[in-house]
C-alpha cells in the first residue's frame, strides 16, 4: 500500500483566493502592482499594527536586502546576524559586500543570545570594526528577546532588522513579531503560515522608508517621461496575481495560526510520557508563537540511545516528512571563515532537534499515522 505524503508544512488555501486573482485577469492587472498589491499591504498593516508600513515584495531574502540597503551596509561592512537561522538570513549581506558575524542562540527561544550580541559587537569595535546592523531572526515562529536586543541596539546604536519570515502572527509582550525594530521582514514562501506561492514584504517604520523600498524594487526608476536610473535598482515587487493570493490568505490567517497551535499541542500530548524528548515551546506567557514549526529535542542519554536521526528516518519510513533543525551559518562551508561569537547552543539544537509536521492541513489520519510512528518507536 503506498501511503500518502505527509508534507512537514504545505500550502493550505482558504478558498477565496481565486476571487482575488479572477478580478485580476478580468480587470487586466496582470504586473507588479494593481489594487491586490495595495489591498495586501493594507491588510498586513492592519495585522500587524504599530503605526508601521508594510512593502509587498518577490521574497522574504529581497526583503533583507533592501532593508540593508536603507542601512546604508556597504562594501567592507559589517553585520551581526542569528547563526541559527536559514541562509536566507545572511546571504543579503554579502550581496552588499558586506561580511556576516554571526551570533549564538540562547536555550530558552532558541534565537540571538543578549549575552553573545554584547560580546560581538564589544569584540568588533574593539577590531575597529563597528557592526553598521543586526539581523535577529524569530526562528520557527518564537518570537526573540527583544526587550534586551533593542536595549543593545540603542545602547551602541546599532539598527535592527527582525527576520519575521516564519513569525507572522506571533507576539512578545502583545506587540507583533517584525514590529520593533527600524525594518521587519515577512515570507509568503510556499511553506510558510500563508502562501503567495512566493512573496514577501518589509515592514517599515514611516511612508518615506517604504517609498524608498518600493523605488529600489521597482528598478530604482527617477521620476522623469523617460527611463532615467540614479540608483541601481532590483527587480523585487510583488505581482498583482500573487498578491491577490495574499488577499485571500489574510481571511483565513487567524485561522491557520490556531490549527498550528493545535499542532503543537498535539505534540505536547504526544511526547508527555516520552522521557528524553523536550517539545520547543513559549518560555513565559510573554511569548506568543504561531508554531509555525512545531520541534523537538532528543537526549539519546534517555531515551534508550535512540536519536534525532532514528526518529528522521521512522518517519521517513511512512513517508512523513521530518528535517533536522537549521544546520547553523558559522558551521556552513560558504560561511566558514566568518566570526562567531557565543557558545555551542546552536549547534547542539541542530545535533539534537527535529521540525515535525506541523500544517494546518493536516487531518486526524495524518496525526493517527505520525502518532503510530512514536509509539512504534519507543515502545
Amino acid at each position: 500500500m503506498n501511503l500518502s505524503k505527509i508534507w512537514l508544512s504545505s500550502p493550505h488555501m482558504g478558498g477565496n483566493e481565486i476571487k482575488y486573482i479572477n478580478t485580476a485577469f478580468d480587470e487586466n492587472w496582470i504586473a507588479p502592482l494593481g489594487p491586490n498589491v495595495n489591498g495586501f499591504e493594507q491588510d498586513l498593516k492592519d495585522f500587524i499594527g504599530n503605526g508601521k508600513e508594510v512593502a509587498a515584495l518577490s521574497s522574504g531574502t529581497a526583503a533583507i536586502h533592501l532593508a540593508l540597503i536603507q542601512l546604508g551596509v556597504g562594501l567592507g561592512d559589517e553585520v551581526l546576524c542569528q547563526s541559527f537561522t536559514f541562509s536566507a538570513s545572511a546571504n543579503p549581506i554579502t550581496y552588499q559586500g558586506a561580511k556576516p558575524v554571526f551570533i549564538d542562540s540562547e536555550k530558552q527561544t532558541w534565537n540571538m543570545c543578549p549575552k553573545a550580541l554584547k560580546e560581538g559587537i564589544e569584540a568588533r569595535i574593539k577590531h575597529g570594526k563597528k557592526p553598521k546592523a543586526i539581523i535577529v531572526v524569530h526562528l520557527y515562529g518564537m518570537p526573540a528577546l527583544m526587550d534586551e536586543i533593542m536595549e543593545l541596539s540603542t545602547q551602541y546604536n546599532i539598527p535592527v532588522i527582525e527576520d519575521a519570515a516564519e513569525a507572522l502572527g506571533s507576539s512578545y509582550k502583545n506587540q507583533k513579531c517584525g514590529t520593533f525594530s527600524n525594518f521587519g521582514i515577512l515570507s509568503f514562501n510556499g511553506n510558510k503560515i500563508i502562501t503567495t506561492s512566493g512573496g514577501g514584504a518589509l515592514v517599515c517604520s514611516s511612508e518615506e522608508t517604504k517609498k524608498k523600498a518600493v523605488f529600489y524594487a521597482t528598478q530604482s526608476r527617477d521620476d522623469a517621461p523617460h527611463y532615467q536610473h540614479s540608483h541601481i535598482g532590483y527587480n523585487y515587487r510583488l505581482s498583482n496575481i500573487s498578491a491577490g493570493i495574499g488577499r485571500g490568505q489574510m481571511e483565513v490567517l487567524e485561522e491557520h495560526i490556531e490549527l498550528r497551535r493545535k499542532m503543537h499541542f498535539f505534540y505536547k500530548d504526544l511526547f508527555a510520557s516520552i522521557e528524553g524528548i523536550q517539545v520547543f515551546e513559549e518560555p513565559s506567557a510573554d511569548f506568543y508563537s504561531n508554531h509555525w514549526l512545531s520541534a523537538i529535542t532528543v537526549n539519546p542519554e534517555l531515551t534508550n540511545g535512540i536519536n534525532r536521526e532514528d526518529l528522521r528516518l521512522a518517519f521517513e519510513k511512512e513517508n512523513i516528512e521530518s528535517r533536522p533543525l537549521w544546520k547553523p551559518m558559522h558551521m556552513q562551508p560558504i560561511f566558514k571563515n566568518c566570526p562567531y561569537y557565543g557558545g555551542n547552543v546552536a549547534e547542539s539544537l541542530f545535533n539534537e532537534g527535529l521540525c515535525l509536521p506541523s500544517g494546518s492541513n493536516l487531518t486526524d489520519e495524518d496525526r493517527n499515522r505520525i502518532s503510530n510512528v512514536i509509539k512504534k518507536i519507543f515502545n
